[in-house]
């Protein structure tokens, strides 16, 4: 099958010679724009396949140097034939398969980072390495925050012996480090699709999805939160409490702050490296009692008789 030669560079908007921590920018910019909670349109999610395809490929020093290896010798409009097949059975794991990397990646990395699925003949046999696979690993925003061990269950059909398929279930406790992002994968060496001829097993992947929190709205590394807050602490200013994923924190609201306005907490987000943190996301909105006093009715009379403020004018 003809592969055609992806640029990674061009996804990403970004040089050949840009830095690790520009990579890094560029990704967080578009996963945000192209991110599918976030962007409704038609190729959005298509889009959001493809940065993060090309993020896993070049925000990997290892992996961006073999790609670089490929790039430097390619020509325009070149492509390379390899072999695909195996086999491996159908998969399934609680939920929908999200699909797998293009075939340029599986081509150039053997599905993700294992290796590919050609055939390879030794003492006359055809050897073949069984299919890498995939699945999906839902955590919540907490899990992924300080990491865990998840319990799980895979499903799976290989091929028996007479060629029909056999279903087996096979228990698993997959260890999630701390910071993990959505859509990532976390891999399994040896336990994919089963290989012939004496061949190992493929990989198998499970990528996660970061469960919608109550609180918290996730956007890469970032967090965002809408916090409420009184009229005399938005006229006057105050000190208050602020909820993070591992415990609130004291934030001052400025003399005059309007309802609507966002204050950055940085370092309140989630982790993305050794001591990194993302940021938080804070939105004020100002609310009102749903009921008043008799004493609170006549202390807004009294402010409303004499303040002249005028908002619409």
């Amino acid at each position: 099958m003809a592969v055609t030669f992806q640029n990674y560079y061009e996804v990403l908007g970004v040089s050949r010679t840009a830095s690790q921590e520009e990579i890094q920018r560029a990704y967080r910019k578009l996963a945000r724009r192209y991110h599918p909670d976030i962007n409704k349109s038609a190729d959005a999610e298509e889009q959001f396949k493809k940065i993060n395809e090309a993020y896993e490929v070049l925000g990997d020093p290892e992996k961006r140097k073999k790609y670089d290896d490929i790039g430097r010798s390619w020509r325009e409009s070149q492509e390379f034939g390899t072999s695909f097949g195996g086999e491996g059975g159908h998969f399934t794991f609680r939920t929908d398969d999200p699909g797998q990397f293009s075939d340029f990646f599986q081509a150039l990395f053997g599905g993700a980072w294992g290796g590919g699925f050609a055939d390879e003949i030794r003492g006359g046999v055809r050897r073949r390495r069984g299919r890498d696979q995939e699945a999906v690993l839902e955590v919540t925003l907490l899990e992924a925050y300080l990491g865990t061990r998840k319990s799980i269950v895979l499903e799976r059909f290989d091929p028996g012996p007479d060629g029909r398929p056999i279903k087996t279930r096979k228990s698993y406790e997959v260890a999630v480090p701390p910071g993990v992002t959505d859509g990532s994968l976390i891999r399994l060496s040896g336990q994919g699709g089963a290989g012939s001829g004496g061949a190992g097993p493929g990989d198998l992947f499970l990528r996660v999805r970061i469960l919608p929190d109550p609180r918290f709205t996730l956007q890469d590394h970032d967090l965002s939160a809408t916090l409420d807050i009184t009229p005399w602490e938005a006229a006057l200013g105050a000190r208050v409490q602020v909820p993070t994923v591992d415990g609130a924190v004291s934030m001052k609201v400025p003399a005059g702050t309007q309802s609507g306005q966002t204050f950055r907490l940085r370092g309140k987000g989630m982790p993305w490296g050794k001591g990194l943190h993302g940021d938080l996301l804070v939105t004020v909105r100002v609310v009102v009692p749903f009921r008043l006093t008799d004493n609170e009715r006549r202390l807004f009379e009294e402010l409303a008789r004499e303040s002249r403020f005028n908002p619409r004018g």
